[in-house]
């Protein structure tokens, strides 16, 4: 496998472990509904998804941080939407708890945030 795979599989497990522990907690400490704790686990895991995967995953990027930081944005708080929509359709159309549904879907919105991620939020300007 591929460095930066296996750099990105790194970062983004630890970004993932992140955003679903803090779910968790926030969902069994508060008992807020789950798209508020999905949020604030969200948020959370951002700054490690980016940090990580500019000195890690990207690490060879040329990516200037205003140019990469807005555009990870762009990808996380579309993969955010998409991670809410599916979230929301599983916990009410099915008998799913939220500890799996909220794996299910972190496991299937990591593949488009690592192909945004790389061919678009990190990618080297044209020269």
């Amino acid at each position: 496998m591929r460095a930066s795979v296996r750099l990105f599989l790194l970062v983004g497990g630890c970004a993932a472990a992140t955003h679903y522990g803090v779910t968790l907690a926030m969902d069994g400490v508060t008992g807020i509904e789950p798209a508020w704790s999905n949020l604030i686990g969200f948020l959370c895991a951002f700054p490690v998804s980016y940090f990580g995967h500019r000195t890690l995953s990207f690490a060879g990027t040329q990516a200037p941080h205003r140019r990469a930081l807005p555009r990870l944005m762009a990808v996380s708080g579309t993969a955010f939407a998409g991670n809410q929509i599916m979230l929301a359709a599983l916990l009410e159309y099915t008998p799913l708890p939220l500890w799996l549904a909220l794996g299910i879907v972190l496991f299937f919105v990591a593949l488009g945030t690592w192909l945004l991620g790389r061919y678009w939020a990190f990618a080297h300007a044209p020269t």
